[in-house]
């Protein structure tokens, strides 16, 4: 495994025409490649508009076969380009039976392995448990040519539990695609506060566990299609974090962004000998942290 690896975040705007959303992805992840990334991270749901806004039964026309079209291309230019790719899809298990899945290609073009999202948030604007059927497939790292990576999805980065069950199986990144914004309608000092705080819980998760977090969020303005709200405004604001919760790079806020960052792999295993937080766990006293809550 790689020492230092090229870490490439694609953060886009997207429209209704899938056709150009995946064109547009399939050129920045070609000019990526060509700069030197190994590993190129999307965001959650790239290949569509954030669908989630409302309630529509319809829309599960846009859920796919994960072994069809929907990732032909990704596994072919994974194996042209000699790259691994971080995807984001809604995918189609069976009729009624739909899933949150990030599925990552190694660099020969094989399905490395696939994580559905586990934590389904139902919030205005965020109409997720109409949609997706929380994940089945376990919290573990997926082994790639470059290493062992935690792959979460969006929600998913808010919850310690998740983060810390990667590193306990031997993740050597976490790696968050994302759909994240504000009410358009919400005060300006509320929206930096849910920016502010988004950004500091996973600087958190690299720091407690002592591996670099890449989060890699959509950005621009998306309608509510029911027309109940002004619809939401996503964030970007994709970056890294090392070990220590250091920025590695931070993507504006309001446009879209291609950056490609240099991740020390070794730095992680200094940052556990300086703070070895794994070692001083007391496994034995957290036995409530399986409980929904404790009265």
């Amino acid at each position: 495994m790689p020492d230092k690896i090229k870490v490439a975040l694609i953060q886009q705007g997207k429209t209704a025409d899938i056709a150009d959303n995946r064109d547009r992805l399939a050129r920045e992840i070609i000019k990526a490649a060509g700069e030197g990334a190994n590993l190129i991270v999307n965001q959650e749901l790239h290949d569509s508009l954030y669908f989630c806004q409302d309630e529509n039964v319809d829309t599960f026309d846009l859920a796919a076969d994960l072994a069809g079209e929907a990732t032909a291309m990704y596994a072919r230019l994974a194996k042209e380009l000699g790259v691994v790719i971080v995807t984001s899809m809604f995918e189609r298990r069976a009729a009624g039976l739909y899933h949150n899945t990030a599925v990552v290609f190694d660099s020969d073009g094989s399905e490395a392995g696939r994580y559905r999202k586990t934590h389904i948030p139902d919030d205005p604007g965020f109409y997720e448990k109409f949609y997706f059927t929380p994940g089945d497939l376990g919290i573990k790292p997926i082994q790639t040519s470059l290493g062992k990576l935690g792959v979460l999805v969006c929600w998913d980065q808010w919850y310690p539990e998740a983060a810390r069950l990667m590193a306990l199986q031997g993740a050597e990144l976490l790696i968050y695609p994302t759909a994240i914004g504000w009410q358009d309608t919400d005060p300006q000092d509320e929206k930096q506060r849910q920016r502010e705080a988004w950004i500091t819980v996973q600087r958190g998760h690299a720091v407690a566990n002592g591996i670099p977090v890449i989060a890699v969020n959509r950005v621009g303005h998306e309608d509510d299609p029911s027309g109940v709200t002004d619809g939401i405004t996503f964030w970007g604001s994709s970056f890294v974090a090392g070990p220590q919760g250091e920025f590695l790079y931070q993507a504006p806020d309001d446009s879209e962004a291609t950056a490609i960052v240099d991740v020390d792999l070794r730095r992680s295993e200094n940052v556990r000998r300086w703070w070895p937080f794994l070692r001083d766990r007391r496994i034995d006293i957290y036995d409530g942290l399986t409980k929904r809550y404790l009265d």
